[in-house]
Order: structure tokens, then C-alpha cells, then sequence
């Protein structure tokens, strides 16, 4: 943020930021609980999530939180007088798109336009990108994820102390460089089709490589890295991967993965197990890690053991 450093009105937003980031983290996967039973979710779950961290996480009220002004699926106003317009898509709709996240981002244009507004922005829930209106285009003023466990001071922008304030261009350069090269990081060539394919931003690996995907196009969702970037088995992710699964299994939740899907999961990775001979026959005991062990005796109660081929 720097430039901003010397500003009171920054200094406690972002303390608050940091304050309030935890129990706005746990309240947004609250909301996206829908799209875990039903595999989708609505742009109300989107509103819900924004309208936290609008007034739970930055310092705007509900009252100046409002719905469907001429068609804008969220306006920020302060004393009436309008500061933000932003448009909200369903959860996961924009996080792999650059072209769907333009396309949000002109609809909210167009609100601004007829309201004479100067500042907009589109969210998915996941990610959020503002952007001022000037010279008939649009400039970034922020862009950042969601759902990250870092607080992100410089929602300040969005603030009701920064939303007035222009952005130094300097920083508005950096900026958009730096959501480039994030972007270009994200994208790969597939070698079977030519086209691109989505990355992991950490991992820098496929939907493939995962041992459970919640949604392809949506990399927050993709749990449990098994295998490398040629698609061959990782030795050192794949027992963590069935570790933080089975350890203490009876009674325990891991939050990242829909509990119905544990079991698919659990003989993915027995295959796995499997193809880089580390599985044992039921009821071995000599020299297998105990992890794998472990797996088979799982993969027995579940009744899903016969779908692992045994050589």
C-alpha cells in the first residue's frame, strides 16, 4: 500500500481488515455450503458473502448496502450519494475466465453509466476486481481472491474513506502487471488438444493431478495433490494425501471434501496406491507403510475394495 501508510483512516481499516478477516472466512464457506450439496450456488450467495465483507470486514453500514438500483445487483452509497456499483455472478462463475470477468465488469459499466457513477466492480465470491471508470474505459483500481487466510489491506480501496481517492498510477501499473503474469502463470498448454488448460496457482498442476475436484474451472475447489505435472504418482503427496483422510477417519470431517465423496476418493487414491505397488492384499501386515495399511482396512468397511485392482 505504501503511499497510504501515513493515513489514519488507512492505518484502522486495515487493522480492522485483520481483525475481521477470520470470522469473515469461516462465514463465507458458510455460504458456499449450498454448493457443496448441490453443486451450484446463486448469485444471492455471492451478495451474501459481499455484502460481509462490506460491512463486517471494511466500514460501509447495512444501510448503505443496496439492492437492485436501476438494475445493479449492489450500489454503495454514503449520505445518498452513490459510490460503488457492483455486479455479482454465482459462485465460481469468473475465477478461471478473464473473458466472463470483462464482460461483469462492462455490465457494471453500463449500470455506472446511466447512474453516473465512477467506480465499479464484479465478484464471484471467489475473486473481486474493481476498476475506475475514466476516459470512456475502465482503469484497475483493485483485484484480488476471496478466499484466502491472509487478511488484504488493500480493500481500503474500497473502503468509505478510500473509495474516493484515486489510485497513484504507479500503483495502478504494478497492479495490473503483476494480474498478468499471475494469469500467465495460471495457464498451461495442453499437449494432447493445444488448448489451454487451468493450473493450480500453487501447485502449478491440473484438475488431473487432484485427488478431489469440486469444480474444474475452479481451483479453490480442487483438494488433496496426488500425482505430478506429467501425471505420473507423487510419492511424497500421495501418502499425505490418504493421511489427511483416514487419520482418526470414524467421526472425522475434512472440510475441504463433501463427506459423500470421501469414499471415490479414497479408492482414487488406493489406485494410485496401487499402480506405484505400494497397496498390500487385504490383511498383509509385513513390510507396507502403515498409511496404506490403513487404507485398505478403510477401503474394507467402505465395501470399495474390490475396486482397486490388485496385481
Amino acid at each position: 500500500m505504501g503511499t497510504n501508510d501515513d493515513l489514519a483512516s488507512y492505518r484502522r481499516c486495515a487493522a480492522q481488515i485483520a481483525a475481521r478477516w477470520p470470522a469473515f472466512q469461516e462465514r463465507r464457506r458458510q455460504r458456499l455450503r449450498e454448493r457443496e450439496r448441490f453443486e451450484h450456488a446463486a448469485e444471492k450467495a455471492t451478495e451474501a458473502i459481499l455484502e460481509d465483507l462490506f460491512t463486517e470486514v471494511l466500514d460501509w453500514s447495512i444501510g448503505d448496502v443496496n439492492h437492485q438500483v436501476g438494475r445493479a445487483d449492489i450500489t454503495l452509497t454514503s449520505l445518498g450519494i452513490k459510490y460503488l456499483i457492483v455486479e455479482a455472478k454465482a459462485p465460481g462463475a469468473l475465477t478461471w475466465s478473464a473473458t466472463a470477468l470483462d464482460k461483469a465488469l462492462e455490465q457494471a459499466r453500463g449500470y455506472a453509466d446511466e447512474q453516473k457513477v465512477r467506480r465499479v466492480a464484479a465478484s464471484d465470491g471467489v475473486i473481486l476486481q474493481a476498476a475506475d471508470v475514466q476516459s470512456g474505459g475502465l482503469r484497475t483500481r483493485l483485484s484480488c481472491r476471496l478466499d484466502g487466510e491472509q487478511p488484504l489491506p488493500q480493500l481500503w480501496w474500497l473502503s468509505v474513506y478510500g473509495i474516493y481517492r484515486e489510485r497513484p498510477r504507479s500503483e495502478v501499473e504494478e497492479l495490473e502487471a503483476t494480474a498478468r503474469q499471475g494469469a500467465d502463470a495460471t495457464l498451461a498448454i495442453d499437449d494432447e488438444g493445444g488448448l489451454d488448460r487451468l493450473l493450480h496457482p500453487k501447485y502449478k498442476i491440473p484438475a488431473a493431478c487432484f485427488a478431489y475436484v469440486g469444480d474444474a474451472g475452479d481451483t479453490s475447489t480442487w483438494s488433496l495433490p496426488y500425482r505430478t505435472a506429467d501425471g505420473n504418482i507423487d510419492g511424497s503427496r500421495l501418502p499425505k494425501a490418504i493421511q489427511a483422510i483416514i487419520s482418526n477417519y470414524r467421526g472425522a470431517r475434512v472440510s475441504s471434501i463433501p463427506e459423500a465423496a470421501i469414499p471415490d476418493v479414497l479408492v482414487r487414491l488406493a489406485c494410485a496406491a496401487n499402480e506405484a505397488g505400494k497397496l498390500p492384499a487385504s490383511g498383509a501386515s509385513a513390510n507396507a507403510a502403515r498409511v496404506y495399511l490403513r487404507l485398505v482396512m478403510v477401503l474394507e468397511q467402505l465395501g470399495r475394495l474390490d475396486e482397486v485392482r490388485h496385481d
